[in-house]
């Protein structure tokens, strides 16, 4: 490894041929005639060795510094004592080649606008919990971009994202434990789907204050369906409310992917959006790609939203208009897909035409999933339905409960109760009845051994007892 750590001399000097000389030219010897330059190889954060080539020396002697310099800092980086946070951070998002373009963006705002300018000028070495919750106490004293204080939530994902940062540099082994992995962010909860129930319906409308996830009862998304029956996207509206099917995997719904002769939608591909960029790409997760099942209704509806949009091309190929045959199911105008977030102020604005209390569109995906286990299906068929790799989120998020099925189950449950009780007593009776003597009269004592009351004069019954009434 020693003949292999060197220091050199070279020049730009070229020969007749334009054919740079470098350590071949005779000037080399002169004095000030090139630089000096140091090779070296060392160990990598990975523990691979590389190989590391530096120049632009005045001596040999600075080469040669240079050099032990490089060979002591790419020691140092094997321990967190070589790393800054801020070094480490960005480290960490260029080794993230496989997260989603969505999943890359909120790291890089959380790493770029917060972590780095509170945390960046720390090591590795020198973060623990206390400093990290007293950072995070000054975090949630600022406000976010919008001026407003900062949530619970957005502190959660700060967390969230150190700690994921953090966990390589202890699989790295450059620290021994992960001091975010213990920190807890007060008044944070994961946010659960409320019914738009009609007390919170007129606390709605005089306070304007509304849940952060809300459902539509049955009612609700009936009435919403009605008002929407002439709109361009009534079919996208349609399968988000009954189907569950996320905004991304509507906009990146292709024609292809659709058989509307056995009833059956495959989800392949999503269209979502990172800032102002549309991306398009497989499903969140693998379970994410799965076929939905279709009821006759939802096919008619289908089949007519590709009449009208089939009409549409053909008269925009009459009118030598432009129309681009994409394939997708939801499209704009000229024939390209609808950008996904078209898709979310358009809801928006409907859900406003058509006076009812606001939910986002994607709790249209909540809603979805709670009729359909008000009418009978069963959390697995649900998880497969809305392509969950797990069937706890399916239940802890997706599965709010319906008036009408919470109702139905109180009553089911009171009844039994009472049913239970019922029976109850009428054993208790019939076992009196078996146990009770012949001779016995209606108060329960033997007729010939009851002893005989002595009657009490009218003087004897007026007289009170003092130490009974305090006197």
């Amino acid at each position: 490894m020693a003949s292999r750590n060197k220091t050199f001399k070279r020049c730009g000097c070229r020969n007749t041929h334009g054919k740079r000389l470098e350590q071949n030219c005779p000037r080399l010897a002169d004095r000030g005639h090139g630089s000096w330059y140091f090779q070296c190889f060392a160990p990598n954060l990975f523990g691979r060795s590389e190989r590391i080539r530096r120049g632009g020396f005045v001596s040999q002697g600075a080469a040669r510094q240079a050099r032990e310099d490089c060979l002591t800092d790419c020691t140092a980086r094997r321990c967190g004592d070589g790393w800054t946070v801020e070094r480490w951070l960005r480290h960490w998002l260029d080794t993230r080649t496989r997260i989603r373009p969505t999943t890359r963006l909120a790291y890089t705002r959380d790493v770029e606008l917060v972590l780095i300018p509170r945390l960046g000028h720390y090591r590795l070495c020198d973060l623990d919990g206390p400093l990290l919750r007293a950072v995070l106490a000054e975090i949630a004293q600022t406000t976010n971009a919008k001026g407003r204080p900062q949530s619970a939530s957005a502190l959660n994902h700060l967390r969230t994202t150190l700690r994921a940062a953090l966990n390589l540099a202890v699989r790295e082994e450059l620290i021994e434990s992960n001091p975010a992995r213990h920190i807890e962010i007060h008044g944070y909860r994961r946010p659960h789907a409320q019914v738009w129930t009609e007390g919170r319906v007129e606390h709605w409308e005089l306070t304007g204050e509304h849940p952060a996830v809300a459902v539509w009862t049955a009612t609700q998304l009936a009435g919403f369906l009605d008002s929407v029956a002439d709109d361009s996207l009534f079919a996208f509206w349609w399968l988000a409310a009954l189907r569950g099917l996320r905004r991304g995997e509507l906009c990146g719904l292709r024609w292809a992917a659709v058989d509307l002769d056995r009833g059956l939608l495959f989800v392949e591909r999503q269209r979502t959006t990172a800032g102002y960029q549309v991306v398009e790409g497989e499903p969140k997760t693998a379970a994410g790609r799965r076929a939905v099942a279709l009821d006759k209704h939802t096919v008619a509806i289908l089949r007519a939203h590709r009449s009208r949009q089939l009409a549409h091309r053909d008269k925009r190929h009459t009118a030598a208009a432009a129309w681009i045959d994409s394939g997708y199911v939801f499209t704009r105008k000229d024939g390209d897909p609808i950008n996904p977030s078209y898709a979310t102020t358009r809801f928006r604005i409907l859900t406003n035409r058509a006076g009812l209390p606001p939910v986002r569109l994607h709790d249209l995906r909540h809603g979805a999933a709670s009729l359909a286990h008000e009418a009978g299906a069963d959390l697995k068929t649900l998880q497969d339905l809305l392509g969950h790799s797990s069937i706890v989120v399916t239940a802890d998020t997706y599965t709010s409960v319906l008036p009408d099925a919470q109702r139905r189950c109180a009553d089911t449950t009171a009844a039994l109760v009472l049913a239970a009780s019922r029976h109850t007593r009428q054993r208790i009776k019939e076992k009196a009845a078996k146990n009770q003597p012949a001779n016995r009269d209606e108060k329960g004592t033997p007729s010939e051994k009851r002893p005989a009351t002595k009657k009490r004069s009218r003087r004897s019954r007026g007289r009170r007892n003092p130490l009974r009434h305090g006197k």
